[in-house]
């Protein structure tokens, strides 16, 4: 069997997505997680743009980039997480897609430098939830994005959709509630074990001193603690 090793900063969703990915296949994998501001050299060697998720598989390929890792994983290793169905296969893949503009929307505001912008970001976020409310309910009827099959777009969201909550709890937002599907969806997947790659009791605090290191305006909310930042 290969031996996978996930290169990752330790509040990254995106090495999260990847990780997901590998444990709702049943695949085990190590987890080495570097420093953010004192990246090593074998890990620029084998990472073309110097990010994280990198998944090395034997010590000999590297691969680079989320959604390419995840839609490797998916060909290469049983079960398959993407639908049978072309056409369903394609709109997952659509949806995958968007995750970078959704991520945005979601969760700029942790990262805005004043309190106009973080009001400017907040504003995105309904619209990013409309979306999805709308591409749930021409989906299925949960508990998952294509109803009772995992997938590979349950994957990416999981840990963006986590981190609205985290945001939340920093300094409210409000806005989950008012799209049903949504927040159905993001309560089943917060409850799943794969989504998790620290406990959230580990990573909730984690993620607060990432922002509050930033410097964001956003980081005057978030109380001092002893928390090691990454």
């Amino acid at each position: 069997m290969a031996k996978y090793l996930l290169v990752s900063f330790k509040t990254c969703p995106w090495v999260q997505r990847a990780a997901i990915v590998l444990r709702e296949k049943n695949v085990e994998f190590e987890f080495r997680h570097i420093d953010r501001d004192n990246r090593p050299d074998w890990f620029r060697a084998i990472s073309p743009h110097n990010k994280v998720p990198v998944l090395s598989i034997d010590g000999k390929v590297s691969l680079f980039e989320s959604n390419a890792i995840a839609e490797y994983l998916d060909e290469t290793i049983a079960p398959r997480l993407h639908p049978d169905d072309p056409v369903l296969r394609a709109i997952n893949r659509a949806w995958t897609d968007y995750l970078p503009t959704f991520s945005e929307m979601v969760t700029g505001s942790a990262y805005a430098e004043s309190e106009a912008e973080h009001k400017e970001d907040v504003a995105k976020i309904p619209l990013a939830f409309a979306r999805l409310e709308g591409a749930l309910e021409k989906q299925n009827a949960g508990p998952f994005f294509n109803g009772v099959t995992y997938s590979l777009v349950d994957a990416a969201y999981a840990p963006f959709l986590q981190r609205y909550f985290f945001l939340d709890r920093i300094k409210p937002l409000g806005v989950i509630g008012h799209y049903p599907r949504v927040k159905a969806w993001a309560d089943v997947l917060l409850k799943r074990p794969s989504t998790h790659s620290f406990p959230e009791a580990e990573l909730e605090p984690l993620y607060r001193q990432n922002v509050k290191r930033r410097k964001s305006w956003l980081s005057q909310f978030v109380a001092d603690a002893a928390v090691a930042a990454e």
